[in-house]
């Protein structure tokens, strides 16, 4: 039995287990030929479609993966987004994912394949105590090796870590101690990457090892030069670029940007990928950089010379600015405020990419709105006139205003289809000016007349 359905496992069938065995078992058993050529193929192919969350994937067979995000769980919102989010699309697509995060491979394989939990993620320096209760067989250790261990009482990680490293190698040969040292982070274990084929790229081999920034720079410019020619053929521009750093070790460090449209400006993605040449670690030297097109988008030519004057000006690109900024501090931070077909204030604006289009509402043009909400609005003590006249003065976090100038009601009233009840709720606004020449929005719930509308209490929503 090469494998075994979950339904398979609680009869008491297991991968490995005679034919013979299974059918005494569950003799109306379910049983289809094995497929290894075809695995692989499914393997390698989720293998590319993982690069979309880090540079650096490989396959690990039968049924493995291995990601990198080093550097790259900020452009995803953070470590844990990361994982909820590749967690959910394998489960979409049919699969029964466990994931474990981990500074080392050996302790992120072993929590993924013996941890049990679905996702997992181990602070940095604590692979000890995560590898501790995992059993031998958790270090990818072959099977006879975990049969002696066993034999003379070692049964558990947390058996072998304490253990003098000597004896055991004596005893079990280099593997084991070599397992031991990558789990615990005491060893460095290369993933050798996988790229797609088709895809554009460049690779350059160095006599001598690189190690300084200046040298990099060097580099990342003449392989983005040809890089963008090769776009620039293809009618295409770079959407997201990898660049690796093959070192004399073995292992392969990698720095990703994205942009927020697609490019082949050499110039400006070699800006950004020199900004994050802080992140490498080039260790004895650095013997080889390869540089990949991880995503590519059509991007036809633009002639701007032709346009008039006043054409060209409205043309004008904040492409590069919020490709340094998104790349700086993570595109989720990198946004613009767009309008909704909504009164109520907190809900006639959405987060949007910085260059996302506009769409089809637009903001109010004779009703002023404030630059900056609160969330939620913040309770006052206003002493105002009733019905329709403003406030004279409001009291928030303890600080009197004087009000001199305000303008108002605007009415707006709630939305009957989003809560029971909210139709009634009506809220007037009135923007004011206090004797410091600073500028608030306020609003009473309720219109003073019928008490279903509101407690006629205020709030400070906005300032201008």
């Amino acid at each position: 039995m090469a494998a075994t359905s979950a339904e398979a496992k609680a009869a008491g069938i297991t991968a490995g287990m005679p034919l013979a065995s299974a059918r005494a078992l569950v003799p109306d058993l379910d049983v289809r030929d094995a497929e290894p050529d075809a695995d692989a193929a499914v393997l390698a192919g989720l293998a590319a479609w993982c690069l979309r969350y880090a540079p650096l994937v490989a396959a690990d067979p039968p049924d493995g993966l291995w990601i990198d995000a080093s550097g790259a769980a900020h452009l995803h919102g953070g470590e844990d987004a990361l994982l909820t989010d590749l967690a959910a699309r394998f489960e979409r697509a049919g699969f029964a994912p466990r994931i474990a995060m981990a500074d080392t491979p050996g302790t992120a394989h072993a929590l993924a394949r013996f941890g049990g939990r679905a996702v997992a993620i181990v602070a940095s320096g604590d692979e000890g105590d995560a590898l501790g209760p995992l059993p031998v067989e958790a270090l990818r250790l072959p099977v006879e090796t975990c049969d002696g261990l066993r034999r003379v009482g070692l049964e558990r990680c947390g058996d072998l870590i304490p253990a003098p490293r000597a004896p055991l190698v004596r005893r079990f040969g280099t593997g084991l101690a070599l397992r031991l040292a990558q789990a615990l982070g005491e060893q460095f274990e290369t993933i050798h990457p996988r790229t797609p084929p088709d895809i554009i790229e460049r690779r350059l081999m160095f006599v001598e090892p690189l190690s300084t920034a200046d040298s990099f720079a060097a580099v990342i410019d003449r392989l983005m030069r040809f890089v963008c020619r090769r776009l620039e053929r293809a009618s295409l521009g770079a959407r997201r670029l990898d660049l690796l750093f093959e070192r004399v070790d073995g292992s392969v460090q990698a720095i990703r940007i994205g942009t927020s449209r697609p490019s082949r400006d050499p110039a400006h993605l070699s800006k950004l990928l020199r900004e994050r040449l802080e992140q490498v670690d080039p260790g004895a030297g650095v013997e080889a950089m390869r540089l990949v097109a991880e995503i590519a988008e059509p991007l036809d030519f633009t002639q701007l010379d032709s346009l008039p004057d006043g054409e060209r000006a409205d043309t004008r690109d904040l492409a590069g600015l919020v490709d340094r900024l998104a790349n700086r501090f993570g595109a989720d931070h990198v946004y613009r405020v767009a309008p909704v077909e909504s009164d109520v204030p907190e809900r006639s604006v959405r987060r949007v990419p910085a260059l996302a289009p506009t769409g089809g509402a637009s903001w109010p043009a004779m009703l002023p709105r404030p630059i900056r909400l609160l969330t939620p609005p913040n309770a006052v003590r206003v002493i105002a006139p009733l019905p329709d006249h403003p406030p004279v003065a409001f009291i928030w976090r303890k600080h009197r205003h004087r009000i001199r100038r305000a303008t108002g009601p605007e009415r707006i009233a709630g939305e009957w289809w989003k809560r029971d009840g909210e139709f009634l709720a009506v809220r007037d606004y009135f923007a004011v000016e206090d004797e410091a020449g600073q500028r608030f929005w306020l609003f009473r719930h309720g219109d003073g007349q019928d008490a279903a509308t509101g407690d006629l209490s205020w709030f400070l929503h906005g300032f201008f």
